[in-house]
């Protein structure tokens, strides 16, 4: 059992690898668009947009393999059983080489039904599709990324997924430039430069996977990766949060559709306000991510004192640092919006709904952190109906208040949203800790 004052050192030794980590994806993106933001047309730089579009819409619906296996794996540890740490590595890769190898397959109408959405000119889809059908063979590597990354979590060593991490990122950084600027291969130069660079990350994934698992007591039990009943519980899991990341980024794209409908300024103002909650939810998701290993880990083991000791840490460093990040807001949110764009009036309009980018790190951690909790404890039919309920209510909100309201309607239906995934997550927290010992 970890002593109480122990747990707070246990949360940050994996959380700083896990926010370091997660600050690369975004600055990955960046660095993607300023390279390709140096060529001579703006069709360039809108291609890669669409085409990046269109990968992150299929990607976030498949994380589930990365909170799955997470979850699955930290139990198998706090259990004891290092065999079936193993094997929950091997379903998931197998899941993971599965769909990707699918995906592969559908390209064709995947991109026929999702290009036709964009609205964007001919020039721009001839060149999204070229970088789609390039980036598109990379799929297999970037789910199984998905899987190592949930594996580390897992069992609590978060400093290889960091370094995996930053070696994908450097590789791919060296190839935009080499490819975009030094061979000249423009929008294609940064699909394969990602796709290199997500096989690279795979197999150095695997690398790290192997030191590790030779320091672990147990052995391989090849028998063992295809039980049914195993195989059906990963199903079972996965599947929930399938449909709970659906209806989140359904639920999101509302946001954005019911935000264009107001024009052009409304819509960039909610954009630039977004993008902080967005970097907020990077950060703050590092929490969740240590209640998924270290909850899971004491529901593995049956034991509720560790359990809760671990709720209770991770989630008073997540309420701190929501509060931190609302009072960065707070001060400091004129300035940040100033930074991101130069437009007066997406400025003016951009403060106006301030309030509510200060209001929703505090409102929306809760959100995070239960998800992060009951992804440990595998209870994810729980967390499926109660995305369910929330988006529903969500949209019954936006109906009503979008009209009376106009975007503060919007942002306020959003708020709700938030409260609504905590609410009904933390309803049936209780219901947790009586399952345990």
């Amino acid at each position: 059992m970890i002593k109480p004052n122990d747990w707070d050192r246990q949360t940050w030794r994996l959380v700083v690898p896990i926010v370091l980590t997660n600050i690369t994806v975004p600055l990955l993106g960046l660095v993607d668009t300023a390279v390709i933001g140096h060529l001579p047309e703006a069709h360039y730089l809108g291609a890669v947009a669409i085409g990046s579009l269109v990968f992150s819409m299929v990607y976030s619906t498949m994380f589930f393999l990365r909170m799955g296996t997470t979850g699955l794996t930290s139990q198998a540890l706090g259990a004891g059983d290092n065999n079936e740490v193993r094997a929950w590595l091997m379903r998931g890769g197998l899941m993971a080489l599965g769909i990707g190898l699918l995906l592969i397959g559908l390209q064709v109408p995947i991109g026929l039904v999702v290009f036709s959405w964009t609205g964007a000119s001919a020039e721009v889809l001839s060149f999204a599709k070229d970088y789609f059908a390039i980036r598109i063979w990379s799929a297999p590597a970037t789910l199984l990324n998905f899987v190592i990354l949930g594996w580390f979590i897992g069992v609590q060593n978060t400093r290889p997924a960091l370094i995996n991490q930053l070696v994908l990122n450097v590789v791919n950084i060296i190839l935009d430039l080499w490819f975009v600027i030094g061979l000249g291969l423009g929008v294609a130069g940064v699909a394969y430069a990602t796709l290199i660079a997500e096989t690279t990350g795979a197999l150095f994934g695997f690398y790290l996977v192997r030191r590790q698992i030779n320091r672990m007591a147990g052995h391989w039990q090849s028998s063992q990766v295809l039980k049914k009943d195993k195989l059906m519980r990963m199903l079972r899991v996965n599947g929930d949060i399938f449909v709970r990341s659906l209806c989140l980024q359904i639920s999101f794209f509302a946001f954005t559709s019911y935000g264009a409908r107001q024009g052009d300024v409304i819509l960039a103002a909610n954009t630039v306000l977004l993008k902080f909650t967005m970097f907020t939810a990077y950060a703050l998701d590092a929490f969740a991510n240590a209640a998924e290993t270290l909850a899971g880990n004491a529901y593995g083991a049956n034991n509720r004192s560790d359990f809760r000791g671990a709720v209770v840490a991770t989630s008073r460093w997540a309420l701190l640092f929501s509060a931190l990040f609302a009072l960065i807001f707070w001060f400091a949110g004129s300035f940040l919006i100033d930074g991101i764009t130069s437009i007066e009036a997406v400025r003016q309009t951009a403060r106006e709904y301030l309030p509510w980018l200060i209001a929703s790190p505090l409102i929306a951690v809760w959100s995070f952190q239960l998800d992060g909790i009951f992804v440990g404890a595998t209870k994810t039919a729980v967390m499926r109906n109660g995305m369910i309920v929330s988006m529903i209510i969500y949209y019954l909100c936006l109906s009503v208040l979008v009209p009376t309201m106009a975007n503060h309607g919007l942002w306020l239906s959003m708020m709700i949203f938030f409260a609504l995934r905590g609410a009904t997550l933390g309803i049936c927290y209780p219901r947790l800790e009586k399952e345990l010992n």
